[in-house]
């Protein structure tokens, strides 16, 4: 079939605007998915319906057969997710989810704590942010619960420890891709000041929105600032109206539906989570020296997850997981019945997940097809001061990655084009556009509701979608115009030093104001109240 060519038509915009627009007023994640596809569809198509049935077919076939054979990314992805879910579900039964959250609601003694909990534990699992999220999700949920913290909340913490620690440390699935496309670059263009670990290693630093949104989760637990949808989700929660809105019923009633052992033990559910753990690094160890010495290349630990396999590392962590935790509910000889059932319910409840992650695959592969990515991309190669190229790489990065839902996708498409540019205008700039355009598309995959990743923090949380990402919303926002400071001052000092202090001191003074506006807010309502005799 011959598509139509939208490279340089503002047309291109069309069906991710609709999409997003729609999931953000009609609160309707498929639905507004499934307009955004066929508008984008019949664009291609030149309106014709015959055509845009058959591209459509072609589109979701896509999801799950590539080239004549299983997609083997994708499916790994939705098995691993339904596995986790499986595991999760057999956490619950084993009462090891019980026995976990009350061991950790007598040392964790406050509100405050339990985020941390969380937040920390989202630092240390950076592997990979579609583990991090469902991983961190699944332990930290009963200690969260118990200390009547929002789902939104938890989500949040999940959301923003997952991408920012992933995109900045090297040993992990995303630094392993980075390092792929920046090693191109700098092959194409002829730089051998460094390596591509030693240009990783230089972007980290200048990575303002990763940074700056981890450090922001911190502040934002320490100093509960708690500001616009957030502020209903968590006083609903505090007023003991469960631990999320009603839009997560569905979620908490499957919980509910598992009889919990009266006999589990912590270690029923930290045993299987740190298999799981292993297994996964394990694995991307193993598949790495194997890729490595099919090239003849020597075995390093950073090379070795250059290579892995993520998604075979993925389901071998998820099966090693899930036969640890059929063998603790085995140990409690509990009935198999109950075991069969609590499986199921555990693979059901990642359903919604697999489908929302369907739609949004697919519209991505449409959304590539109407080249989206190429008419933003044109925007920026005309006559601009090479000084104004980083903060205009971080803007269009984060408008690509929100309007596409990926940021592996805005990376694969700007970081070429941002080596393009710099060799063209000022190779200096090199290094400060590159990291520009990969904290611009952790931005914009943060604020996308149609990104897996902010699927996959909802998931984690057993998080209404939209709801999360509503509630993100101001926090990234903030955690942008900061980026923004920081990407200005860089552009105009050539000074990592002076830009990052700029940074440093504008993510002071919000805070400052975040905390003002959540503090006002609580002060107003309790003037409000009625005193009491």
């Amino acid at each position: 079939m011959n598509l139509i060519d939208f490279s340089t038509s503002p047309l291109s915009l069309l069906p991710p605007v609709v999409a997003l627009s729609l999931a953000i007023i009609t609160r309707r994640v498929l639905v507004s998915l499934g307009v955004g596809i066929v508008l984008g569809s019949l664009l291609l198509a030149d309106y014709s319906v015959t055509n845009t049935v058959v591209y459509i077919w072609q589109k979701v076939i896509a999801v799950f057969i590539s080239d004549g054979a299983i997609n083997s990314w994708n499916m790994s992805i939705l098995c691993f997710l339904v596995l986790l879910g499986m595991m999760t579900a057999l956490l619950s039964l084993s009462g090891g989810t019980r026995a976990f959250a009350e061991w950790a609601q007598v040392r964790v003694k406050s509100k405050r704590g339990s985020q941390l909990l969380a937040a920390f534990l989202g630092v240390f699992i950076f592997v990979d942010d579609y583990f991090n999220s469902l991983a961190v999700g699944s332990i930290s949920r009963p200690v969260t619960d118990r200390f009547y913290v929002s789902r939104a909340k938890l989500a949040y913490v999940l959301d923003s420890t997952a991408a920012p620690m992933c995109v900045v440390m090297p040993a992990s699935s995303w630094g392993a891709y980075i390092m792929t496309l920046v090693s191109g670059i700098l092959v194409s263009h002829g730089i051998n000041d460094y390596t591509p670990l030693g240009a990783y290693m230089r972007l980290v630093p200048m990575n303002f929105y990763a940074i700056f949104a981890l450090l922001m989760v911190f502040a934002v637990i320490w100093f509960r600032m708690d500001i616009g949808p957030m502020r209903k989700h968590e006083r609903q929660a505090a007023q003991g109206r469960g631990c999320d809105t009603s839009s997560a019923k569905n979620s908490d009633n499957q919980e509910l539906e598992i009889p919990e052992s009266q006999h589990g033990k912590v270690s029923d559910l930290v045993l299987p989570i740190v298999m799981l753990i292993i297994a996964t690094v394990s694995t991307m160890i193993v598949t790495g020296a194997q890729a490595l010495a099919a090239n003849d290349e020597g075995f390093s630990v950073l090379g070795a997850f250059e290579n892995t396999a993520v998604d075979t590392s993925l389901i071998t962590g998820g099966i090693v997981g899930l036969v640890v935790a059929i063998a603790t509910v085995f140990k409690q000889q509990l009935p198999v019945g109950d075991i069969g059932r609590t499986l199921w319910i555990g693979a059901k409840s990642m359903f919604g997940a697999v489908i929302i992650l369907v739609f949004a695959w697919t519209i991505g592969s449409v959304i590539g097809d109407v080249q989206t990515g190429a008419y933003l991309s044109s925007l920026v190669q005309d006559s601009i001061s090479p000084q104004w190229l980083p903060v205009l790489l971080f803007i269009l990065s984060g408008i690509m990655a929100f309007a596409t839902g990926t940021s592996w996708g805005t990376f694969g498409i700007m970081l070429p084009i941002a080596g393009d540019m710099s060799a063209a205008t000022d190779l200096a700039l090199m290094l400060p556009m590159l990291s520009a355009v990969l904290a611009g598309s952790v931005f914009g995959d943060h604020c996308s509701p149609i990104s897996d990743t902010t699927i996959l923090s909802s998931t984690g949380a057993r998080c209404n979608h939209i709801d999360h990402v509503a509630t993100q919303l101001p926090y990234a926002l903030s955690t942008a115009f900061i980026s923004l400071i920081g990407y200005i001052v860089l552009g105009m000092s050539d000074s990592i030093v002076i830009a990052f202090g700029a940074a440093a001191v504008t993510f002071i003074v919000v805070c400052l104001v975040l905390k003002w506006v959540s503090q006002r807010r609580i002060n107003d309502k309790r003037t409000q109240s009625p005193s009491r005799a």
